[in-house]
């Protein structure tokens, strides 16, 4: 059997991010979304450094998960933001994404995601951490209001999402686009492959116009 031909096991999403389910669906890479009985907690990550704790969580999401299958690639992820050594995670409230926008105006901050792939078989798991630079701009108080009336902030990490209204607060970025975004692709990729396999093995045939 050639490498081509060889079969590849189903992948299996432990998130309910639809950004992270929107990536998988653009590369077209077909995949089941399948929930996850962990629940965050943060005495699991506290003694970690941020990288590490991103890393750690998504393991623990793909994990919990995995256990509940037989075959398969169970993907887990979890991102974070790093400003100084604060990590923000999803406010809570209007106030509190107010105070997070207004930490990162006019200043760089990291964007962290953890991702993880976990086999069934065995349970082996590899994870890593992909780390972003942004760079703000500095925010005007109708920029900050307006933003604030919309429903974009209040279920992601920091606040904001740079592929929505916020991309007009970005002056750049130093790192991974998709990162930012919630979903590190070539981070996933390199985790797939240490499992023995390789991600363009589940991309959909491309349809010539």
């Amino acid at each position: 059997m050639t490498a081509a031909s060889r079969p590849h096991p189903p992948l299996f999403l432990a998130s309910k991010s639809p950004r992270r389910k929107e990536i998988l669906t653009d590369l077209g890479i077909p995949f089941e979304e399948l929930a996850s009985p962990y629940q965050e907690r943060q005495e699991d990550v506290a003694h970690l450094a941020p990288a590490e704790q991103a890393a750690k969580l998504a393991s623990l999401k793909a994990f919990h998960a995995a256990r509940s299958l037989s075959e398969g690639l169970v993907i887990g992820a979890d991102t974070i933001v790093v400003v100084d050594t604060t990590i923000l995670g999803k406010p809570r409230d209007r106030e509190d994404a107010r105070q997070m926008l207004g930490s990162l105006s006019g200043r760089a901050h990291q964007v962290i995601t953890g991702v993880a792939v976990v086999d069934p078989r065995g349970l082996r798991t590899v994870a890593r951490a992909e780390v972003t630079k942004v760079f703000f701009k500095e925010l005007s108080e109708r920029e900050l209001t307006r933003y604030l009336d919309s429903p974009e902030p209040y279920d992601k990490a920091g606040a904001y999402a740079i592929q929505g209204m916020a991309a007009l607060f970005v002056e750049r970025i130093e790192g991974c686009y998709f990162n930012v975004v919630g979903f590190p692709v070539m981070a996933f990729s390199l985790l797939v492959k240490e499992l023995g396999h390789d991600l363009i093995d589940w991309m959909k045939e491309p349809r010539h116009k």
